[in-house]
């Protein structure tokens, strides 16, 4: 096997990876008050968003650990990659990193490269298709490396979010806040900074002229959209992404488009009805 993406569980899998040796998930652990829930092939959308809409605390999440990681990148694959979710959200890049450290004491020739997405979701899958693009086009390794993050570099996130309650249950939003956001029907339009923090770009009152003020982001901020892959995740809420898609591409045109629902970590980031958009 030429090569091996691992990919922690905060990025969705598209259909053609779930059965394939060259891609493995690295699932993170979401914890709903004493209760453990383990984003993988088994999680339970509709039962986790129950869970967190039930409970007054806030969900929280675990990354893989580094032995994890360890035992992911073990293998015949000449080039291993792993894409984690931003290091300013999660310690899971910082696991992958160690989880190399380790196995390069014993392998200290394997190529291996950890890849910061500086993104999360859906940004990461278009992250590791970018990989997969560049190794089936017959890339040395460290050129992979060089494309892939020179794409990380010009990729940008946005996010709108239907419901502010986990925002206010980790404390970033004031309890006050959040209830006069809500009353009003107030909306964020959300998005990563080239750090890969995230920021709050605009608003809007209702979700609706949210979502459209976050269309107007991607198409203003996208240059040369021809050439780009539009990837759009959403949180139990297929008819406003397949709008959001309209909505974009009534205006762009883009070189493909991966549009799929949330996995755990998503899902707890987005909450119930967001919409996440990398590009």
């Amino acid at each position: 096997m030429r090569y091996k993406i691992v990919i922690d569980s905060c990025g969705e899998l598209v259909e053609k990876w779930k059965d394939s040796p060259a891609v493995e998930r690295a699932s993170l652990t979401l914890t709903v008050d004493d209760e453990d829930i383990i984003d993988d092939d088994t999680f339970d959308q509709a039962y986790f968003l129950k869970r967190v809409a039930e409970s007054p605390n806030c969900p929280k999440s675990s990354c893989p650990s580094p032995e994890r990681y360890m035992s992911a990148y073990d293998c015949e694959a000449e080039h291993v990659y792993a894409v984690t979710l931003s290091s300013e959200l999660s310690g899971s890049y910082n696991s992958a990193v160690l989880g190399m450290n380790l196995l390069k004491e014993t392998h200290p020739d394997k190529k291996i490269h950890v890849f910061n997405s500086r993104s999360a979701s859906v940004g990461q899958t278009l992250i590791a298709l970018k990989i997969e693009e560049c190794e089936e086009q017959g890339m040395e390794f460290e050129e992979v490396i060089k494309k892939v993050d020179a794409y990380i570099s010009e990729q940008n996130t946005y996010f709108v979010l239907e419901t502010l309650e986990t925002l206010r249950k980790n404390g970033r939003l004031s309890n006050l806040k959040a209830f006069v956001a809500t009353a009003l029907k107030i909306k964020p339009v959300m998005g990563s900074t080239p750090e890969g923090t995230i920021v709050q770009l605009d608003q809007a009152r209702g979700m609706n002229k949210a979502v459209m003020k976050m269309v107007d982001y991607v198409v203003e901020r996208t240059p040369n959209p021809a050439e780009k892959v539009l990837g759009i995740s959403h949180c139990n809420c297929p008819a406003r992404a397949q709008a959001v898609k309209e909505a974009i591409l009534e205006r762009i045109p883009v070189k493909d488009v991966v549009l799929l629902d949330t996995a755990g970590v998503s899902s707890m980031y987005a909450n119930d009805g967001g919409i996440i958009i990398a590009m």
